[in-house]
């Protein structure tokens, strides 16, 4: 679990393909204090499993799903991604609750300065249009922010100066393809409305012998 607030930018320095899938070799900017072999960390919004971590260098397994669902596989050696280490229960909740499961890549159409902040319009697969509303959390390229606008295929936001110099919005460009994550509490909550109106009410009542079936208990 991250929060979509980056701690710091990461380089590839190493690719190369292993079982349908890629290796990668990241140098991260910062320092990966009390390191843990097999721990979780989001790069460019896409979590996934740090081994070999050595100083500030770390090598990360990208599966063929991944590869599929994000612009991972776009990366050139040299080319700069966000980092995030995993949420800590002791860390404050910066942003918004993000999984690191990329739901899909979009495009930046705008790119247009707004005094001093940068306001971005982003394409948006469709189907993923009913997760984002106004005021909403989104998650682009690892980064929490705030939709100022939505509709039917694509959605606004507007960045602050420190946001595109301590990320990699700050290159983007028109044209450019960025990782998504929409909010997963609409998904959640879009799944238990579905099982509610397919049983009976009885079926999905929340009480004592669901909890203990679902592990709550």
């Amino acid at each position: 679990m991250f929060t979509g607030i980056i701690q710091g930018l990461g380089t590839l320095v190493e690719k190369r393909p292993a079982g349908g899938g890629m290796i990668f070799g990241l140098d991260a900017d910062f320092a990966l204090t009390d390191p843990q072999e097999g721990e979780s960390i989001a790069v460019n919004g896409a979590c996934l499993t740090a081994r070999n971590i050595k100083g500030a260098r770390f090598y990360v397994d990208v599966s063929p799903e991944s590869l599929t669902r994000t612009g991972l596989g776009q990366l050139q050696t040299g080319h700069r991604v966000n980092l995030e280490r995993a949420l800590r229960l002791s860390d404050r909740l910066g942003g918004h609750l993000v999984s690191g499961h990329v739901d899909a890549q979009g495009r930046v159409e705008q790119r247009r300065a707004t005094g001093d902040f940068t306001l971005f319009t982003f394409s948006l697969d469709p189907a993923l249009t009913k997760y984002v509303v106004e005021k909403g959390s989104i998650t682009i390229n690892g980064v929490s922010l705030t939709v100022n606008a939505c509709e039917r295929g694509r959605f606004s936001v507007s960045i602050i100066p420190h946001t595109l110099s301590v990320t990699t919005l700050g290159g983007l460009k028109e044209g450019d393809r960025v990782n998504l994550e929409v909010d997963m509490i609409g998904k959640y909550v879009e799944k238990l409305l579905a099982e509610q109106s397919s049983g009976t009410a009885a079926e999905n009542r929340i009480n004592p012998a669901f909890l203990a079936q679902h592990g709550f208990l």
